[in-house]
């Protein structure tokens, strides 16, 4: 059977052209569409203004409904069409309010027939059908996986079936040139058709692309059109405020000192798990049921969380994130499988990871993703999240010494302490908190985000220190790394004692090198990367004071 790989999509004019590659013929085969015609929405009935700009761009009106997204209620709209890109360009400027101007009019076509860049197609009466073939081996285990969602979230299995589908069609060797490159490899060419697969953008794109943003407004705006909810503007998803500073994360002063057999305990993709589990998404913070109002976050308490809604913004990443979690990740360390399969998986794991850790950083600034409310909700239960696992520790008598973000360190638990700790915090705050690391030897100053540990087999974990930053001295870094060369097998107090003499010693030696001039002056440059000409900003502050 022929199967027609969907590359690109471009226009010729007002036609639409759909670029396929056919995996038989090793050729690329197009598809054109002359009748489509760029849209956009109005409010309806019309105002006298819209309908004088409707005019002036020889526009066409056809009613109909669409789902508002913050109401849930379908309402008639005004559909618009224009007879040239030229007309849909102008219309942003046209109308007081008008919706779905800011979408490409190649990316409305796909979204509008359901096509998945990326993916297989059989080509009927030139009419592009989707093929998505999985074994019924990989269909039997993908159901016992997901078979607790079926019915506790069938929204967001429904994604991720629907994802785990497309990822699952093979990929075509094709040529570079037939994507518009000079070269390109096996291994970067199945990253680009995964990825066009699950954000929905051209594979030429993907190639090189590595704008997040643009990945997760294609994943919102293609599950909008598909189920018929108007696409909210810029302004109606930020609630009409302004972007500003959000309250970030939340880091417990460190208790300063020295510690052996530290734990630390991290959250599982926190901030992706936030907005899944507690159903944060642009519609539902703040939304318009009063009996919702009383679900707040101490840490946020301005702000409320739908409770009659799944918001379809935490069913996305919920969906992304569940499908790496419990399936790629790890499939990419079963050895039953074949070594091509675990890096194929580790490949979407990893890309699954890159899309979901996003979510939140956009909704701060990014034009089109940005939500003031709700980057504030995500922040907020993060910070809780974190004082109320530390407060769980403390109250069972562990002893937290440090927390920061998704992190919190043990003292010297017991395997049963920490035991009782994950388990709790999944009871109890519905997320998953997991060893990360195991340190046989901790260092925590009184500053906070800088501190190092020691590995079980020897190897240094630095984080924050200015000492190993690669734009310090050469000089400092070797001092430095000599001193954790002593600290590699310690593991008690005695020991600990004992090779602080010796560092006490390589310290002395340096001063002395440094006193005696014995170091090169190379070895003692702090270097400064400047992201700008000095002469350029010199010319611009003397115009300045000029005029």
């Amino acid at each position: 059977m022929d199967f027609y790989y969907l590359l690109d999509v471009k226009t010729e004019g007002r036609i639409i052209v759909l670029k396929f590659y056919n995996t038989r013929a090793d050729e690329t085969f197009e598809i054109r569409d002359s009748d489509h015609k760029p849209y956009f929405f109005l409010a309806y009935p019309l105002s006298k203004s819209d309908e004088e700009g409707i005019r002036s761009l020889y526009g066409g009106v056809e009613v109909m409904k669409r789902r508002d997204l913050f109401t849930d209620e379908l309402k008639e709209l005004a559909k618009v069409t224009v007879y040239s890109l030229d007309g849909f360009r102008k219309a942003s400027k046209a109308f007081e309010t008008v919706w779905e101007t800011e979408i490409g009019y190649t990316q409305s076509y796909v979204y509008d027939h359901d096509l998945v860049f990326g993916s297989p197609y059989k080509i009927v009466e030139n009419q592009p059908v989707l093929v998505t073939n999985v074994s019924q081996q990989i269909q039997k285990k993908f159901e016992n996986t997901f078979a607790y969602m079926k019915t506790a979230d069938p929204r967001k299995y429904a994604q991720i079936k629907y994802w785990f589908n497309l990822l699952h069609q093979p990929v075509p060797q094709v040529k570079p040139e037939q994507l518009g490159l000079k070269k390109t490899s096996s291994e970067r060419l199945y990253h680009a058709f995964m990825l066009a697969r699950i954000v929905n953008i051209p594979v030429s794109e993907t190639y090189q692309s590595r704008r997040v943003s643009d990945w997760l407004k294609s994943i919102i705006y293609t599950y909008l059109r598909k189920n018929n909810v108007l696409i909210p503007t810029s302004t109606e998803l930020r609630r009409g405020l302004k972007t500003h500073r959000v309250p970030g994360a939340l880091t417990v002063q460190p208790k300063a000192g020295v510690y052996f057999n530290t734990i630390v305990c991290d959250f599982e993709s926190l901030y992706p798990s936030i907005i899944d589990t507690y159903n944060l998404s642009y519609e539902t913070v703040n939304c318009p049921h009063k009996e919702c109002t009383v679900n707040r976050n101490d840490e946020c308490a301005q702000h409320w969380i739908c409770t009659k809604r799944r918001g379809f913004y935490s069913m996305l990443i919920g969906a992304l994130k569940d499908l790496r979690i419990h399936w790629y990740k790890p499939l990419s360390k079963n050895t039953d499988v074949s070594e091509q399969e675990r890096e194929n998986a580790e490949v979407l794991a990893d890309l699954l990871k890159l899309i979901s850790v996003s979510s939140y950083g956009v909704t701060v600034r990014i034009h089109g993703l940005a939500c003031p409310p709700l980057a504030e909700c995500i922040t907020a239960y993060g910070r809780s999240s974190l004082q109320n696992s530390w407060d769980m520790a403390e109250a069972k008598g562990l002893h937290p010494i440090y927390g920061d973000t998704d992190s919190i360190f043990l003292d010297n638990p017991r395997p049963a302490q920490v035991n009782w700790l994950t388990k709790t915090v999944k009871e109890k705050l519905r997320l998953d908190l997991a060893i990360e690391k195991q340190y046989s030897l901790c260092v925590l100053p009184a500053a906070k985000k800088a501190y190092f540990g020691i590995l079980p087999d020897g190897k240094p974990d630095i984080k924050g220190l200015t000492a190993v930053k690669s734009n310090s001295p050469k000089f400092i870094r070797r001092v430095f790394q000599d001193c954790l060369k002593e600290l590699s097998n310690v593991k008690t107090l005695e020991k600990y004692e004992s090779a602080k003499k010796r560092i006490r010693t390589i310290v002395q030696q340096a001063i002395n090198e440094l006193k005696n001039r014995r170091v090169k002056l190379e070895d003692l440059v702090y270097s400064v990367k400047l992201y700008y000409d000095p002469n350029e900003r010199l010319f611009r502050h003397f115009t300045r004071r000029k005029t």
